[in-house]
C-alpha cells in the first residue's frame, strides 16, 4: 500500500477502533493512546499482505487494550472513592440508521454497563465488547485474542450472564428519560425534597466520582430519603452562577454543569419503571476536560 492508502484505510476504521478501546478502558485518553499505538504498528510497514484491514486493526487494538487494562487494575484499586467511566458525548449520526443497532450501541456504552464491565476479567470484557457491541463473529474474536473459538464462546457466555445479572436491560423511552431528567433538575435546583422523593425509587443509589480532587461523596449513598436529602441540600448552593446544558452522554440524556464557563460536573440518571434508579455524578476534573469545548 502507498502511504496515502495506509493512512486512508486506518482513518476509515478509526471510529470502530476508538469505540472498542473506549468500551474496554472507560477513559478517552487511554482509548486514544491505544488507537495511536495501533496506528504506529499499522503504519510501520506497507501492509500489502493484509487482506482484511478491519479485522487486523481490531486485533491489534484489542490486544493493546487488554494489556493496558491489566496494567490499570492496580491504579483503579487505589482510586479515591467510587470509580465511574469518563463520560462522552454520543452522536451515532447517519452512519447508524438502524434503530435496533443504535440501541445496541447506546446500551453498550452506557455508564451502567461500563461500570459492570469493570468487574469482568480483561479477556471477558474484550469478548463482550467485540461480540455484544460490534457483533464480531466468534472466529474473528478468537483470532484477535489468540484463543480457541470454544474458549471464546465460554468467555462470552460467562460475561453475558454476569452483565445481565448485574445490569438487567430496561426498555426506557428516550423521551421519558429526558422528561424525567428535566423534572429531576428542576426539583434539585429548587431544593424541593418532596418532588425529588416522588421521582426516586426506594432503593435508589447515588454514585459520585471525584477521584479525591473535588467535593463528592466518597461512598455510594443508598435509599430515597438519603439520596433526596443529599441532592436537595447541595444543589441550590451548587446552582448559583452555574450554566446547565442537556446533552446526550453515553447514549442517554445527561447534564453538563459549567461554573464560570468551565466544566464542573456531569450528571446522569438511570431510569426504571418511571422513577430514578441511580444517579451518577462525575466531578473528577481529569474526566471533564473534553467538555471544555462543548
Amino acid at each position: 500500500m502507498s502511504v496515502e492508502t495506509v493512512t486512508d484505510v486506518f482513518e476509515e476504521h478509526r471510529p470502530v477502533l476508538t469505540g472498542v478501546a473506549y468500551r474496554m478502558l472507560g477513559r478517552i485518553a487511554d482509548a486514544e493512546d491505544v488507537v495511536q499505538e495501533a496506528w504506529l504498528r499499522w503504519s510501520a510497514e506497507g501492509r500489502a499482505d493484509v487482506r482484511e484491514p478491519r479485522a487486523f486493526l481490531v486485533r491489534i487494538t484489542t490486544r493493546l487494550a487488554v494489556d493496558r487494562l491489566r496494567q490499570s487494575r492496580a491504579r483503579r484499586e487505589a482510586y479515591v472513592g467510587p470509580w465511574l467511566p469518563e463520560p462522552v458525548v454520543t452522536d451515532f449520526g447517519p452512519t447508524v440508521p438502524d434503530a435496533a443497532e443504535r440501541a445496541v450501541l447506546a446500551e453498550s456504552v452506557s455508564l451502567a454497563v461500563l461500570v459492570v464491565l469493570e468487574s469482568l476479567s480483561p479477556l471477558e470484557r474484550a469478548v463482550f465488547v467485540l461480540r455484544e457491541a460490534f457483533g464480531f463473529p466468534f472466529a474473528q474474536i478468537a483470532a484477535a485474542l489468540d484463543r480457541s473459538e470454544a474458549a471464546v464462546r465460554q468467555l462470552a457466555g460467562r460475561a453475558r450472564r454476569h452483565v445481565e445479572e448485574r445490569r438487567p436491560r430496561y426498555d426506557v423511552d428516550p423521551a421519558e428519560r429526558r422528561d424525567l431528567t428535566l423534572r429531576f433538575l428542576a426539583a434539585a435546583g429548587g431544593g424541593d425534597l418532596d418532588a425529588l422523593l416522588s421521582m426516586l425509587a426506594p432503593d435508589v443509589r447515588l454514585v459520585g466520582d471525584s477521584g479525591g480532587k473535588s467535593r463528592a461523596p466518597r461512598r455510594v449513598i443508598e435509599g430515597a430519603d438519603k439520596v433526596g436529602r443529599f441532592i436537595a441540600a447541595v444543589s441550590p448552593d451548587g446552582a448559583r452562577g452555574a450554566e446547565i446544558r442537556l446533552l446526550e452522554l453515553n447514549g442517554a440524556p445527561g447534564v453538563l454543569v459549567l461554573v464560570d464557563g468551565k466544566p464542573d460536573s456531569v450528571l446522569q440518571v438511570e431510569v426504571r419503571d418511571g422513577v430514578v434508579q441511580c444517579v451518577y455524578i462525575i466531578r473528577n476534573p481529569d474526566k471533564l476536560g473534553a467538555f471544555a469545548a462543548v
